[in-house]
């Protein structure tokens, strides 16, 4: 069943391959790439229908004109400008945390925190299929959420709750031996933290 789980996702693939060429081109990328007004009207009445767009086509026209007076920089030439400094620095730190907080490990461990909690070989792989499911679905709470409270309260909660998950299961692992129930409890700590990594960073 696994290999046609994984291979599953090449169908979407497959039907984006067959269907793209039928879809036609961004309108503002037909302005303001290609320069050509003819044919980005030509794609805005095939997206949006026959009728009077003009204010469509007048924002792109603006953003043209406002990308045009911006300086496209390089690389070294982002690092070394100074206005941008911070915003480099905060990029950076929230990319680095990111890959360090810990969630390649949980699943990468999980299986073995699966097996020591007793359950059975053939039923580990569909917990850690719920994992999986759990991560998507707060990832689609999320998107939710942040229109209401914000990018920085869901990177400080999340990191919070997440350091918070990462405290227990540490001390839940160094005493699964003594208490039974234990085990189980570093399981749900696992599906916590996927949540919270979900719904945050």
């Amino acid at each position: 069943l696994w290999p046609w789980l994984l291979a599953s996702s090449g169908l979407s693939a497959l039907v984006q391959l067959v269907t793209l060429p039928f879809f036609p081109d961004s309108p503002s990328y037909l302005l303001i790439q290609k320069g050509n007004e003819e044919a980005c009207r030509k794609a805005i009445r095939k997206l949006w229908g026959e009728g009077d767009h003009q204010a469509e086509i007048d924002d792109i026209v603006k953003e043209k004109g406002a990308m045009a007076s911006t300086k496209t920089l390089r690389v070294l030439e982002v690092i070394k400008e100074r206005s941008l400094r911070w915003q480099l620095y905060i990029m950076m730190t929230v990319m680095t945390t990111l890959q360090l907080c810990g969630i390649n490990a949980i699943y990468f461990y999980s299986f073995e925190v699966f097996h020591t909690a007793k359950f059975e070989e053939y039923l580990i792989p569909y917990v850690s299929l719920g994992i999986g499911l759990c991560e998507c679905l707060s990832s689609i709470l999320c998107s939710t959420l942040i229109d209401r409270f914000g990018r920085k309260v869901l990177l400080w909660g999340g990191y919070t709750l997440m350091c918070s998950v990462l405290a227990l299961l540490t001390m839940t692992l160094s005493l699964q031996h003594r208490f039974f129930w234990m085990h189980y409890f570093s399981v749900i700590l696992i599906f916590l933290f996927v949540v919270f990594y979900g719904g945050g960073p």
